[in-house]
């Protein structure tokens, strides 16, 4: 599936499971990645430091947040009609041309 494919999907999804969700709620979207990504942050270092669980139950929980943050941040974007794939493929576009092997400083990025 396509990111624009689970974005239209989830855009009824939401309307169904949280009719109140609009562009005036993106806040709740936006704040649902940040919780998301402490969680990832929690799994990451408690696999660096060996605890609460073993290498391949935090690996499954880094998975995991990392899943919801891509979600929470397709209900963002449609909350503000935005389209995330076109989003991705043009940051990529520009982000993919960097190259701070040849131009440590600014990786070739024009200014």
């Amino acid at each position: 599936m396509t990111l624009k494919e689970i974005q239209t999907e989830q855009v009824a999804w939401l309307k169904h499971n949280f009719p109140e969700f609009d562009s005036q709620k993106s806040y709740q979207a936006l704040l649902g990645v940040v919780e998301e990504v402490g969680e990832l942050s929690h799994a990451h270092l408690k696999r660096e430091q060996g605890i609460r669980g073993t290498a391949e139950e935090l690996d499954e929980k880094g998975k995991d947040a990392v899943g919801d943050i891509i979600i929470f941040l397709l209900a963002y974007c449609s909350a503000n009609g935005w389209d995330c794939e076109e989003i991705v493929n043009l940051v990529w576009s520009r982000v993919g041309k960097r190259d701070f092997v040849s131009d440590p400083l600014e990786g070739g990025e024009e200014r």
